[in-house]
Formats: structure tokens, C-alpha cells, sequence
């Protein structure tokens, strides 16, 4: 290697990648070293490299201990604690008790520790110590729920949007009608304000906190004791107004109108006088949170245009208010009979002008964002506009800030899914200004993180969910799935790749994830079945290979599938029977978790997301709706036949269980 590759191979930067097994590519080396140049690795000179790259390999040479080690529960201690010299002296300071340390002996308990050891000849050297279990929670032995856009399913008491107190409602319906055993929800982090407000909920402000233009407002205990009921009552009719456009009349979801209407309501609660005992269960959450609520409250005020000093608390209550609700969801679902709950998908990042990055800009590094190298569905690669943590920080803080994070969405949730959860391994950033095919990938140390994670799945006894869809590199699937990380299939995407393409047998199929027909940034099922996802790519100018050609591939697609869930015996005759078939399918495989996207229960035909696309389509805000496109509410819903029929099947082939 030259002295570039050695030092990018000592600071975990790729200098090439693979978009095909049989393809690799070099990494440009201007790439290489502006990505260095992030991680604080200076590369100015030949000779300045040179030394760098020499003192570097020294130091790891002879460093006792990496920065950050894991123990995992059921195994020996880490092979770098068994590794050193003979008579080091080692000593354990223990997550949660006073400084000062004990000598080490045993299994630590579980938690994040510091472990430091002397050599003999004086060497020293302090690391993390993750100690974890071997695996993260299990899940039953087979569950069906729901996958929805809790933004598009309003009830008759909706401000425009879906909010937590339908989301409750439908986890009671889908369990106590259907023995629905989770419902799977779109991130709920909390959205970078501004007009309009970005609509996708993986580009948030904060993954820490949730948003709360989620809020139910009647549910607010501050809102049966608010003396100006007027204002509320208008309020609540302007709300209705809102939800009529969007059910009666053909509007878009509108966060932006839905938040100034639940903005003015709650700042007339805030200002209604706290119970004791609300007054004590907010102080307590506020001491809970720390400085990372403070800081985020603090930023939601100046991006508001707001004085922090005196407009903080009332965002801190905000996201007081809306971590009750989303307990009370959980709650619900748990006591409504299921066995998982609520489901919450935690995006892969952030937004650069959000609360997270402002709060620890130290952990981000800036200049770059994550994306993903070309491949064989996007020649020009993807840049997704996010920020990267930077690993080492990550590693010299002991992964505190992953901790915090993950602590706090499993905070309320039965199982949180881990978007795009390579990234625990490695992530592509792309240097600003150039072209995502021109980034690389860095390593993460996916040891240390997979182990926080199991570490606060295990403290909340909840699942995680990993979508490991699209290009995995070799060994991350089988990390994931030896600690329990359960993984994403979509029954398009589950083919015999290597017997030539044909439909994954349904025995094939592998045991540890969650199967779903499809995906919201995938066509419906409807839509797929009848070709319609071709058609509007088409009219939307998307298509870079003739019609003709797309229509031709796509059916074919569709008929190869459809033959197969004939072959099984089951019935395709007619769009609902053969979405019933699909899910069928899905059920004759031994999947743990069968999730059924809910505009597939209506025959919805548009998708949620539509990838490529930013103004030519209303990604992100259109209400659930039946095959003509006209807008469902959660009561229409629950009186569906077409819903009935699929959820009915569905309970009966996965055995009735929740």
C-alpha cells in the first residue's frame, strides 16, 4: 500500500468498493483525503502523510487497548484484556457508582464501564467497556400487524392529519378485531421547523425527540381545566375544517396549518396551572432528560424565532406531552392484547441545520452527508443529504450519544426498526461538492454499536427490526442476526438469485424478520398488480428506459409471481384475491413478524413515497384512501369489507395469534 491507503486503512476510510461481486472501484484519491481531513488526519503534504501514516501504525502497534471493547454476557472477556502483557494491573470503574474503580474479576454487570490498566514497563491506557447481552429480545414465535403512515390515517377527530390518539386507536382495533400483534409507525422524530416544513420523516431536526404537531390535544389533561374554552372550541372547529379538506375536498395533509392551529392551542395549556401532581411527574422527566432536553428546547425556541431564555420550558413541556402520548399508544396496544406493541422507526439521520447537530456539533462531521455509492438501480449513486456521526468521536465518548438516543425512542416502544442499519458497520459520505458517485465508505466500529444496541433493546425489553434491504457487505446479516436483530424481507425483492431468478420458495425464506409485500417507497400491491406504478412513473417523466420496455419487464414481474402463488394452491382470480394470495404467501414462509401495509387492506393504489422525486409528487402527505383515491377515515376503515376480508385471512393463517 502507499501511504494514503495505509493511513485511510488506519482511520477505517474504504479506498475502493464493490458495486458488483465481480466489479471493484477506486475511490478517488482526492476523496480519500478530504475525508481524512474530517477526521482530523492532516494530509497537506507527501511527506506530512508519510509521517502520519508512520506514527500512526506505531502508536497502534503499541497501544495496550483500542478506545472502546465489548463483553458480550455469555462469552469470555474481550481478547484484548486476555492479550495483555503479563502482571498488567486492571481496574473497573462501574457505569453508575462512585470514581475510584475495582480490580476486574468476572462477568461486569451489563452497562457501559471504564476499565484502565497498567503494564509493567508503565504503559497505561483507559477504554470503554461495553458489557451487554448476547442478544436482544425475541420475538414471538409468529406475530401479523400493521405497517402505517400515522400522519395519513385521520379518525373524525383529527386536525387535518393522523395523530397519537388514532394511532392508539387503531392498535385497539387492529388487536382486539383482527389479533393484530404490533403496528408499525413512519419515524415520529421531530421535523426542522419552517414554511413549508420538509414532509419526510427521515430527514428530521432530532431523532432524540419526537414532534409534537403529533399531539391529540384533547387528550392533554391541561385541556379539560382550560378556563378559555371558547378559544379551544373555535380552535377544534378550524381543526375539523382542516380534516374535511383533506377527506372531502381533495387536499394535501398540511403539518404546516395542522401545528399553527396545535400551537395556539398549547400555549393556552401551557399556561393552565400544572396538578402536583403533573407538576412532579414533568419535573422528574425533565431531570431524566438532562441537558440533551435543555439543548434541544433551546434551539426549538431560536429556530422559532423566540427568546431560549424564556421560551425553552415551554418547548421541554412539548416534548413532555408528546413522550406521554406515545406511552399511552404503547400502553394501549400492550393492554388491547399485543404482543409487541408499537413499532417505531428510527431514521438513519438528521437534518445538518437541526437541533442534534447544533446541540454536539462535535459528533457530526460536517462537509459530508450519507448517501450510497452507484449500483445496479441508480448509476449516478444517491446523496441523502445527512450529516455522518463521526466514529471516532463516537468511540472516545463510549458511544454515548448512540446510547442516549436509542434510550430514548425505545422510551415507548414495543420494537424500533433500524432504517437502513448497515449503517452500524459502515456509512458512504459524500464530500461536499462532489458528485455521490465520487464518495467512500467509512468503517464504524459495528462491534461496539450492534452492542449498544442489544445493550438498550435488553433495558427496555423491546425487539429491533433491522432494513437491511439493498447492498449488505458480506458478514453484516449474519452479525445482525447472532444478536438477535431481526431483519426486513420484501416479497418482491425475495428471489432465487442464484437458481435464476425465480420466486423465493416460501420454505426458503429465512426465519429472523419482518415480511411485508411491500414498503412505503414501494408501489401498493394493488398498484403493482395492475401495472399502475409504471404508469405514473411514465407521466412523471421517471422512466429512463422506453414504456414499452418498463411495462414489458414489470408484468413480466407480476405473472412470474402470481404463477407462483398458484402453484401454491392459492387464489389470484380478481385484485383483492390476489392481494390476499400475496400475503398468503408471506404466511406460508416462517417469518416471525408479517406486517400488511395498510393502503393494502383499501386497495389504495398511490405510494406514500415516491424515491426520485421531490415537487413532481406529493410525497409524504397524502391521507389513506380506497382504489378510486378517495380518502378513508380510521372509522371507515374498521367498517371495511375489502379491509375485513385481507385482516380476517391473515388472522386465520398465521394461526389466530396476536
Amino acid at each position: 500500500m502507499d501511504d494514503l491507503e495505509r493511513l485511510a486503512a488506519l482511520h477505517g476510510v474504504a479506498t475502493t468498493y464493490q458495486p458488483a461481486e465481480d466489479v471493484t472501484v477506486r475511490v478517488p484519491q482526492a476523496t480519500v483525503r478530504t475525508v481524512l481531513g474530517m477526521l482530523g488526519v492532516p494530509t497537506a503534504t507527501a511527506e506530512s502523510l508519510r509521517a502520519r501514516a508512520d506514527a500512526d501504525e506505531r502508536e497502534a502497534a503499541e497501544r495496550l487497548l483500542p478506545p472502546v471493547l465489548v463483553w458480550w454476557a455469555g462469552s469470555g472477556p474481550p481478547v484484548e484484556l486476555a492479550a495483555l502483557p503479563p502482571g498488567t494491573r486492571t481496574r473497573l470503574e462501574l457505569e453508575g457508582e462512585e470514581p475510584g474503580g475495582r480490580p476486574a474479576g468476572g462477568v461486569p454487570p451489563l452497562g457501559v464501564h471504564r476499565v484502565h490498566v497498567e503494564a509493567p514497563d508503565g504503559r497505561t491506557a483507559t477504554a470503554a467497556l461495553i458489557v451487554a447481552p448476547d442478544r436482544a429480545p425475541a420475538p414471538p414465535e409468529r406475530a401479523h400487524g400493521l405497517l402505517v403512515q400515522v400522519y395519513s390515517l385521520l379518525s373524525e377527530r383529527s386536525w387535518g392529519m393522523g395523530d397519537l390518539g388514532d394511532l392508539a386507536e387503531l392498535a385497539r382495533w387492529a388487536a382486539r378485531t383482527h389479533g393484530a400483534g404490533f403496528i408499525q409507525v413512519n419515524p415520529l422524530h421531530a421535523a426542522v421547523p419552517g414554511t413549508p416544513t420538509d414532509p419526510s420523516p427521515y430527514r428530521p431536526s432530532s431523532r432524540r425527540f419526537p414532534d409534537p404537531v403529533h399531539l391529540r390535544i384533547e387528550d392533554v389533561p391541561e385541556y379539560a381545566r382550560c378556563p378559555d374554552r371558547d378559544a379551544l372550541a373555535e380552535l377544534a372547529e378550524r381543526g375539523a375544517a382542516l380534516r374535511r379538506e383533506v377527506l372531502e375536498k381533495g387536499a394535501l395533509i398540511d403539518r404546516d396549518a395542522v401545528w399553527a392551529l396545535k400551537r395556539t392551542a398549547l400555549e393556552l395549556l401551557y399556561a393552565v396551572p400544572r396538578t402536583a401532581e403533573r407538576e412532579a411527574a414533568y419535573r422528574e422527566f425533565r431531570a431524566a432528560q438532562g441537558p440533551a432536553l435543555d439543548g434541544h428546547a433551546a434551539w426549538c425556541a431560536t429556530a422559532a424565532g423566540e427568546d431560549p431564555r424564556e421560551r425553552a420550558d415551554f418547548h421541554r413541556w412539548l416534548v413532555w406531552l408528546t413522550d406521554g402520548q406515545l406511552a399511552a399508544a404503547q400502553r394501549a396496544a400492550r393492554e388491547a392484547g399485543m404482543a409487541v406493541g408499537i413499532v417505531h422507526d428510527l431514521a438513519v439521520g438528521v437534518h445538518p441545520e437541526g437541533s442534534d447537530v447544533a446541540v454536539a456539533p462535535e459528533a457530526y462531521a460536517r462537509g459530508a452527508t450519507v448517501g450510497a455509492p452507484p449500483d445496479a438501480f441508480n448509476a449516478r449513486g444517491q446523496d441523502w443529504g445527512l450529516p455522518p456521526w463521526r466514529p471516532d468521536v463516537l468511540a472516545a465518548t463510549g458511544y454515548a450519544p448512540f446510547r442516549e438516543l436509542l434510550r430514548g425512542v425505545f422510551r415507548y416502544a414495543g420494537a424500533v426498526r433500524i432504517d437502513h442499519v448497515m449503517g452500524l458497520f459502515r456509512l458512504w459520505w459524500v464530500p461536499e461538492g462532489t458528485p455521490p458517485a465520487e464518495g467512500a465508505y467509512v468503517a464504524y466500529d459495528g462491534e461496539a454499536m450492534l452492542a449498544v444496541l442489544v445493550l438498550e433493546a435488553h433495558a427496555a425489553g423491546a425487539l429491533v427490526i433491522g432494513e437491511d434491504l439493498g447492498t449488505v457487505q458480506p458478514g453484516v446479516r449474519q452479525a445482525l442476526s447472532r444478536r438477535g436483530v431481526l431483519g426486513t424481507s420484501v416479497l418482491w425483492f425475495e428471489r432465487d438469485w442464484a437458481g435464476g431468478g425465480d420466486p423465493l420458495e416460501p420454505a426458503d425464506w429465512r426465519a429472523d424478520c419482518l415480511a411485508t409485500v411491500t414498503t412505503h417507497d414501494l408501489p401498493p400491491t394493488a398498484a403493482k398488480l395492475a401495472g399502475a406504478h409504471v404508469e405514473l412513473r411514465d407521466r412523471l417523466g421517471l422512466l429512463t428506459r422506453p414504456v414499452e420496455r418498463e411495462r414489458a419487464e414489470d408484468a413480466a414481474d407480476t405473472a412470474g409471481w402470481l404463477e407462483a402463488l398458484e402453484d401454491l394452491g392459492l387464489d389470484t382470480k380478481g385484485e383483492e384475491a390476489a392481494v390476499r394470495a400475496l400475503y398468503g404467501f408471506l404466511l406460508r414462509t416462517p417469518a416471525r413478524l408479517v406486517g400488511v401495509w395498510l393502503p393494502d387492506a383499501v386497495g389504495d393504489r398511490r405510494p406514500q413515497n415516491l424515491p426520485g422525486t421531490w415537487d413532481q409528487y406529493p410525497n409524504w402527505r397524502l391521507p389513506l384512501a380506497d382504489g378510486e383515491g378517495r380518502p378513508l377515515t380510521l372509522e371507515a376503515l374498521a367498517a371495511s369489507p375489502r379491509a375485513k376480508a385481507l385482516l380476517d385471512a391473515v388472522r386465520e393463517a398465521s394461526g389466530g395469534a396476536g
